[in-house]
């Protein structure tokens, strides 16, 4: 453990300095402190922490008794902590009996990533690499945050799965020549405060506020009003959830109208315009997007729509479109189409405007991207086999079933044992319910925890895991600069080691060990990565001091790269002949013949409206009339810590608070604090009211992330005492294109709870016995 006056560690929120020994607290280094760190400083002991290997007694019976196991008391039966020597001779022998009977393709490889923000103690990293040297598993492709954008602009502008966080406008462009910002599904103030693999300084929020001294006005576009920093004096632009594309395609239409659309840059740099562009005026379906048409779906005035189109092709403008946008039926649209409308605006592609994906968001928009940074090596997966990350109970469900994915037909393994740290799946995924169905189909699930979080009770074998505090590391976050020293602060309870440790236990009883370890304990694999990092940015004129040095200061500062030189949409302006993006035509593809070609209804070659099965627009709304939007936390990240201060303070009656209008809670008798109990056909929980007038009326928000708490664990449909919104989402996909989570389309209704409340349970460890075999 490192001791005296320079110690060091970093989370997703930031870097510190550590004061004290194994009581320790936490001081940021940075400015705009969230403080949101606390929470591993309150956690690290107590009730729920997990000291030792714990096995379902259900699971543990039938294995010794020969059987294969089931999963029917998954999330039901207790525990029974057991030495670590047996925990992983059974886990291993289970892996090996399920590679030998069902192949490879039956062991899914499931992690977030987000349970670290070190390099090397990257849950992800260590669950993969180790599977891979195994023999393989099926895994899964983009992310639950993303997925459809993913999937979609690489067919409209090309480039990487992720190059949008990378091409879209930075607000140094901005605050130098821009003159507005229209954020479609706002830009949350509490979505800058946390960085996947940490963050050197907090600057998102000041660059936005030099962008508003400079100048530069701001409009969000969102059914809630604080979906933009209060400081920047965003107009509101309050429309109905999931009709955004609607109020795009009327704004595009207007751009016509009044002779504002860029049609230099859209025949020039672009493939599809007069499509589209009849599209816009009735063809194909008769129906003309004309303001009035998005005005009686969106319920924005015509006036506001007509204005906003003028001032969008009038002003250097940056059209945002968040990430909550594309995390609904046919959320592929959204983005898509914001990059039309960009296109048409005349701003893409000059100085200080165009399209922007998720601006606001960790670091996205203050570079366009970082040094390279070594990670543990994964090595190659031997099964080639995968799914959409969000089709996880699909593939539960319906092994063997036929399923399609950007362009490709493909079937679901038969999945047999699940091994998945470092996230929580009862957290991120939708109709939780139908998740604890498909969970309970495998023979076997192993997990890593340091808590009892949810995902441990609905495990088999779970490992205990040492925390960031109790390991050394180092980090550096996407789009940042700041390479930082993570240092072992204080010591892991007696007898928990790190996922390395596990995964090094195990490739050693499955003979792979040295494979796996290639020689190196983990404090040995934090100094060859940082030396792999110094080796690999030498040729680029950047000299890393010795690991020694870094170690002892903290933290080194790395130039910024500048923006990549393979293609941008200035370059394509200038020439497109020249300076082609890597789309199949070399322009921006605002009608995609790939797209096309593939045959989806849902998902054409073109951005078009399409009206979901699930919004206050649907007959649907008669029984369940509240739309519910389940966006960020801000008093944690996502699920993480929800047992600790800071999250706890936010409760409202001891559950997650939700926001109602006041207009909606008085037709409802709802008064402030009240616990109240949201429903749909899907699932039903508990909350703590909230009035206010900052979300639109018929709208209702309850923040994912608080932790699931069944009120009669394994029964389907029952209530959840805490307050956890995937409990009433739907899980189906954006569409047959990217396959995404669609959590954006929720009916619901809200009624005073009847009678005593249940109390809250999740926070109460589980029944643990003795191992008694």
């Amino acid at each position: 453990m490192s001791t005296g006056a320079n110690r060091w560690t970093a989370t997703h929120f930031g870097r510190y300095t550590v004061h004290g020994d194994n009581a320790v607290t936490l001081e940021s280094l940075g400015r705009d402190v969230n403080h949101l760190e606390d929470g591993f400083v309150d956690v690290q002991d107590g009730p729920l922490r997990i000291t030792a290997p714990a096995i379902r007694r259900g699971w543990l019976d039938a294995v010794r008794r020969g059987e294969v196991p089931s999963g029917s008391g998954r999330g039901v039966d207790g525990y029974v902590t057991v030495e670590w020597e047996t925990a992983l001779d059974l886990v291993a022998t289970e892996l090996a009996r399920v590679r030998k009977n069902h192949g490879d393709s039956a062991v899914y490889g499931g992690s977030y990533g987000w349970a670290s923000a070190g390099r090397f103690h990257h849950a992800q990293s260590q669950v993969h690499r180790f599977l891979r040297q195994g023999g393989g598993y099926t895994d899964s492709v983009n992310s639950y945050s993303a997925a459809a954008v993913e999937v979609i602009l690489p067919h409209v502008i090309g480039g990487h799965s992720w190059a949008f966080s990378e091409k879209g406008v930075t607000w140094p462009e901005i605050e130098q020549a821009g003159q507005l910002v229209v954020s479609f599904g706002g830009m949350a103030p509490k979505n800058a405060f946390a960085n996947a693999g940490g963050i050197g300084e907090h600057v998102q929020p000041s660059w936005q506020q030099r962008c508003h001294a400079a100048g530069v006005e701001f409009v969000n576009v969102s059914p809630q009003r604080t979906d933009v920093d209060e400081a920047l004096g965003a107009e509101w632009v309050s429309l109905r959830p999931a009709t955004d594309v609607a109020l795009m395609l009327a704004l595009a239409h207007e751009l016509v109208l009044q002779g504002l659309a860029d049609t230099d840059f859209l025949h020039r740099c672009c493939v599809g315009w007069t499509i589209f562009r009849d599209y816009l005026q009735g063809g194909g379906d008769g129906q003309v997007k004309s303001a009035e048409w998005a005005a009686s779906i969106c319920g924005v005035p015509v006036s506001t729509i007509r204005r906003l189109a003028r001032s969008i092709g009038t002003r250097r403008t940056t059209i945002n479109v968040s990430w909550s946008l594309q995390r609904q039926r046919f959320g592929e649209q959204t983005h898509w189409m914001g990059v039309v409308l960009a296109a048409m605006s005349g701003s893409l592609g000059r100085g200080g405007g165009g399209y922007a994906g998720g601006l606001g968001i960790s670091q996205i928009g203050v570079r366009s991207r970082r040094p390279k940074v070594a990670g543990l090596p994964h090595g190659k997966n031997a099964v080639a086999q995968h799914i959409p990350v969000a089709r996880v109970a699909d593939m539960l469900l319906n092994p063997g079933a036929e399923f399609d994915y950007n362009g490709t037909r493909q079937s679901y393994p038969d999945i047999r044992l699940i091994y998945w740290i470092g996230g929580n799946p009862f957290h991120h995924h939708q109709d939780l319910h139908r998740l604890v169905r498909a969970w309970r189909q495998p023979d076997t699930v192993i997990t890593h925890e340091s808590w009892w979080t949810p995902l441990p009770r609905f495990s088999d074998v779970v490992f205990p895991a040492a925390t960031s505090l109790e390991r050394n590391d180092i980090a550096i976050g996407q789009l940042d600069l700041t390479l930082a020293a993570m240092h072992r602060v204080r010591d892991a309870p007696p007898g928990v080691g790190t996922d390395f440790d596990v995964f090094a236990a195990l490739a050693h009883r499955l003979g792979y060990g040295d494979q796996f370890t290639e020689g190196r304990s983990a404090d040995d694999w934090v100094r060859e990565l940082y030396a792999r990092t110094k080796e690999s940015l030498a040729p680029e004129g950047v000299s890393l001091p010795d690991f020694a040095t870094f170690w002892r200061t903290g933290s080194v500062d790395l130039p910024d790269p500048g923006e990549a030189a393979d293609w941008s949409f200035s370059r394509l302006r200038e020439d497109p002949e020249r300076f082609p993006l890597p789309t199949p035509s070399g322009k921006i593809e605002v009608f995609s013949e790939s797209i096309a070609a593939f045959g989806y209804d849902e998902c054409p070659g073109h951005p078009v409206w399409r009206e979901p099965e699930e919004w206050t627009g649907c007959a649907r709304a008669a029984e369940f009339p509240l739309h519910l939007l389940s966006n960020q936390p801000k008093a944690r990240l996502h699920s993480q810590l929800d047992h600790a201060r800071h999250s706890q303070q936010s409760k409202v009656a001891g559950r997650e608070p939700v926001l109602i209008n006041t207009r909606d809670a008085q037709e409802r008798a709802i008064h402030d604090g009240q616990t109240v109990r949201i429903f749909n056909d899907r699932g039903a929980c508990l909350a703590g009211a909230v009035l206010t007038d900052d979300i639109r009326p018929g709208v209702v928000v309850l923040a994912t992330g608080a932790w699931f708490d069944p009120e009669q664990p394994g029964v389907s449909g029952t209530l959840c005492r805490h307050g956890n919104p995937n409990v009433l989402t739907m899980d189906i996909g954006t569409s047959r294109l990217a396959q995404g989570p669609s959590p954006g389309n929720t009916l619901v209704e809200v009624e005073v709870y009847a009678g005593t409340p249940p109390p809250v349970r999740v926070f109460d460890p589980p029944q643990l016995e003795p191992d008694d075999g």
